[in-house]
């Protein structure tokens, strides 16, 4: 029997919440006073928003995948076992440039969290 790889079969338990965008989805893991752990997919060829937070910054963790990352005026390749930091209020953008799933697990901390502290400067799918 040949052992697949956690990465390409793990799913986030089905009583998790998933919420789906246009780039893909996210799940939310954990969330506590001043944190929130998430579960990111992006489909090949999508990307997020061009963005920034003012009140949280985030660490990203990619599991499978290959993520191409913008953060303020940096760009970078990261693949599996490789993370980065985004600053608050840094613009940055998350991108799948690959032809399979790419899977992250983003970290945030700040005072708040709430998805309305999106400051979006580009978005391909033409959100406010």
């Amino acid at each position: 029997m040949i052992a697949t790889p956690l990465a390409q079969t793990a799913t986030p338990p089905s009583h998790l919440p998933t919420e789906t965008r246009p780039w893909g989805s996210f799940t939310t893991l954990e969330e506590g006073n001043g944190y929130k752990i998430k579960r990111i997919e992006v489909n090949p060829g999508h990307r997020l928003s061009l963005q920034m937070h003012h009140h949280r910054s985030e660490h990203w963790i990619v599991v499978s995948g290959t993520a191409r990352i913008v953060c303020g005026d940096k760009e970078e390749l990261l693949e599996p076992n490789q993370s980065t930091y985004v600053p608050q209020c840094t613009a940055h953008r998350l991108e799948n440039p690959g032809v399979i799933k790419l899977v992250l697990i983003e970290v945030q901390n700040g005072e708040y969290l709430g998805e309305d502290d999106i400051i979006r400067f580009q978005d391909d799918y033409a959100r406010g």
